[in-house]
């Protein structure tokens, strides 16, 4: 098999993988609990502490990547996580106990963090070790494909006339599928710290100072990010108007999700990535707050646009970034960046549920959030006017030649 083809085999399995453990395991709950609250006695703080439990089991994912270097453990733990993911998935069907629910939630989450950041660190390790572009654009494409193909099955579904318990058995049989590529297709880590050619990969550790403005700047990401991905649904069908347009809304957030990492990877390449970053960050407030100000439908698919056009973008870009810093255990400082990014999804969820609780509309947590990513925009500004962290990333990023 030529090097091309095995490159493209690795990244399809990185997308599969973020079909199965996020699209499905993560991002299915989004379109179904509607479907949830509207068949079953759930409500909305419950709604909001089932996501927050699914975030504390992605934040445990995370403090296990940052923990072990070894990268062939990694390996076994991101193949368990894909076992993982399809279980879990059809469990939720088989009870409505809130204890139950949320232990099943909180396992995929864990499974989740197996994709985002295991794989991720593996797949760029391959990358950087053949010669390759070390971007995790299209790796992250999954990501949006995998919210696209929630919002449609789930639509399809409904058409179907089948029941919440129904869809999350026949998401668990689709992700069972999505397994099979995405743990053939990714070949086991080499363990020497040497590319193909036999150059050292060499780690460059950046400062304390970096890091705390980082993982400040990443937490309120996690913040901005996971009110619209938990809620987008339920705020787009509680509005008279837009009643029945959940589902499209959340395809728009994945359709620009999709293409939009690698744009990124582009914007990254030109401007270095923390321009890039700054530059996500201001876009993302806009499209999160866009709901509060207007209810029209073409507000709202705006607002998905933007949103999804760049909070991925901004996961990408930092992971990516924390990668190419230790390329030799690319998952240890990716583990690390997330525990912030996966505080915030924590505490936002439970807190935005109950807020909408009390008022009746998520327009405060809306609104929190957008002030969050702004925040984390001007942390991002700080460290660009103060810090040469990335300065050496970014210049080696615009003089590789090779695919993007």
């Amino acid at each position: 098999m030529s090097d091309q083809a095995q490159r493209l085999k690795v990244l399809f399995a990185g997308i599969f993988s973020q079909i199965l453990c996020i699209g499905i395991a993560r991002f299915s709950y989004t379109p179904l609990l509607p479907v949830m609250q509207d068949q079953t006695w759930l409500g909305d703080a419950e709604g909001g502490w089932l996501a927050a439990i699914n975030y504390a089991g992605y934040m445990c994912g995370a403090l296990v990547a940052a923990s072990i270097s070894d990268l062939q453990l990694k390996d076994r733990l991101y193949r368990i996580g894909l076992v993982m993911a399809v279980v879990t998935t059809a469990g939720m069907a088989a009870t409505d106990n809130l204890l139950l629910w949320s232990g099943l939630r909180f396992l995929s989450g864990l499974s989740s963090a197996g994709s985002m950041l295991i794989a991720s660190g593996l797949i760029l390790n391959w990358l950087i070790r053949h010669h390759h572009r070390s971007e995790l654009g299209i790796h992250f494409a999954g990501v949006g494909l995998g919210i696209m193909f929630a919002a449609i099955v789930v639509e399809v579904m409904l058409r179907l006339s089948l029941n919440w318990a129904d869809q999350w058995l026949w998401f668990g049989a689709m992700g069972a599928l999505l397994a099979v590529p995405a743990w053939r297709w990714l070949p086991s880590p080499g363990a020497a710290s040497l590319t193909k050619s036999g150059q050292a990969m060499v780690d460059q550790p950046p400062g304390a100072r970096f890091m705390w403005l980082m993982m400040a700047a990443y937490f309120c990401a996690g913040y901005g990010y996971v009110i619209s991905a938990t809620f987008i649904v339920t705020i787009v069908e509680r509005e008279p108007a837009l009643v029945g347009m959940g589902q499209l809304v959340f395809l728009i957030v994945g359709v620009a999700a999709a293409p939009a990492v690698m744009v990124w990877d582009l914007v990254a390449r030109r401007l270095g990535y923390l321009s890039a970053l700054f530059l996500a960050y201001l876009i993302q407030v806009v499209g999160i707050i866009m709901p509060t100000v207007s209810d029209s439908l073409a507000a709202i698919l705006i607002s998905a646009v933007l949103y999804g056009g760049t909070f991925i973008g901004c996961v990408s870009l930092v992971l990516t970034m924390a990668g190419r810093l230790y390329p030799t255990k690319p998952a240890k400082l990716m583990g690390k960046m997330t525990l912030s990014y996966g505080v915030a999804q924590i505490v936002a969820p439970a807190l935005t549920g109950m807020m909408a609780e009390q008022n009746g509309n998520y327009d405060m947590g809306l609104w929190l959030a957008g002030g969050f990513v702004l925040l984390g925009a001007l942390l991002i500004l700080i460290l660009k006017v103060t810090d040469v962290t990335v300065t050496e990333l970014d210049q080696s990023n615009r003089l590789v030649s090779g695919r993007p």
